[in-house]
């Protein structure tokens, strides 16, 4: 989980999985490359890598918040050139196994001939059955473990099982979940429609009318039902924070837009909401996300609540689905005139807000 700070949420709690990461360089098991060049994919600011980095390193991060974190800590953040390769590949990589593997497939790829690849997970987030993946994709693999996370690496080009890495680089491809609608392994409720935005979607009144945004919007599902339900509007933006997320919702209202035969401006923007929004609406939906990591952090998706109260025209409507135990009623209350439970169902409630105090 990420703390609540003066600037959002972006700066990263202690991490140990970093922290580890960099401990076969102290160690002595491993040296840093000659010349500086390393490629850090799922990059984590944090203390270790500040002291470890060089002007040649580049940090891949796709959350919007942990990449702006980076770069006020001074590091690179971008995405290699095509085809370019590095003596060094870190990695941190998700839990998610199809996403994991397709992480590796690409630490692989972008690792020059006789190259490390280095990773590091915890060991409560399946740190054995990582070390396990890697070697079948790459062969052996040598390790040692700290900070209750294991650190293992490969020397590239080795032993490369091809057929595998193939299959690999492919899982991260955008797939269809349901008809006419894609989204990749990794991202919120990626193979299925959730729950809790499948009961929104239900209760969208037909007259939401203009300009519309949805926060935190994922590979769009929320937006493809605005479109589908309420004919009047004319106008979604998209705001996501995980880049990831953005091929797969623009494609989804491509779809959407077609699919209604009418001339509906999209817009899908990789954000952080925490940090406001750009424009005003007519009305906003947001199924907001109120955790990083394992444990709650309601303060997320009360930043959410106060990101759209900011930008809604004074006529604007707030359409909000949480889980029940979730305690947003305060903070809508301090900043909507009327707020109201349109439904209490399957262990969520959805909120309508109106009447935004200026």
């Amino acid at each position: 989980m990420s703390p609540v700070t003066a600037t959002g949420f972006s700066a990263p709690a202690p991490d140990a999985a970093l922290d580890a990461l960099f401990v076969p360089f102290a160690d002595g098991e491993l040296r840093l490359p000659a010349g500086g060049r390393a490629l850090f994919l799922r990059a984590r600011d944090g203390f270790r890598l500040r002291e470890m980095a060089q002007p040649g390193w580049l940090c891949v991060q796709g959350f919007k918040p942990f990449a702006e974190q980076l770069e006020r800590s001074g590091l690179r953040v971008g995405e290699p050139a095509d085809g370019e390769t590095f003596p060094l590949v870190l990695l941190l990589p998700p839990r998610q196994r199809d996403e994991a593997r397709a992480l590796f497939a690409e630490a692989m790829r972008r690792a020059a001939p006789g190259g490390v690849v280095l990773a590091a997970v915890p060991n409560a987030e399946g740190a054995k059955s990582a070390e396990a993946e890697l070697a079948r994709l790459a062969g052996p693999v040598r390790s040692m473990s700290k900070h209750k996370c294991r650190v293992f690496w490969v020397v590239a080009g080795a032993r490369m099982d091809a057929a595998l890495f193939d299959a690999w680089q492919a899982l991260d491809a955008p797939r269809e979940i349901a008809p006419g609608l894609l989204s990749r392994p990794g991202l919120f409720a990626w193979d299925r429609i959730d729950a809790a935005s499948a009961l929104l979607a239900s209760r969208l009144p037909p007259d939401l009318h203009g300009r519309v945004a949805d926060l935190g919007a994922g590979y769009g599902y929320l937006s493809t039902q605005l479109v589908a339900r309420c004919p009047a509007v004319t106008a979604v933006d998209l705001y996501e924070a995980e880049a990831r997320a953005l091929e797969p919702a623009r494609a989804n209202m491509a779809n959407a837009t077609r699919s209604s035969g009418r001339d509906i401006a999209v817009g899908v923007h990789w954000h952080d909401v925490t940090r406001g929004l750009p424009r005003r609406y007519d009305a906003i939906v947001s199924n907001p996300p109120f955790h990083q990591g394992r444990a709650d952090l309601p303060a997320l998706g009360r930043a959410f609540i106060a990101a759209a109260a900011d930008a809604l025209l004074p006529h604007g409507r707030l359409w909000l689905v949480a889980n029940r135990h979730l305690p947003y009623e305060a903070t809508l209350a301090a900043r909507f005139g009327t707020v109201r439970a349109v439904a209490v169902q399957d262990g969520f409630k959805v909120i309508e807000a109106g009447g935004v105090h200026a």
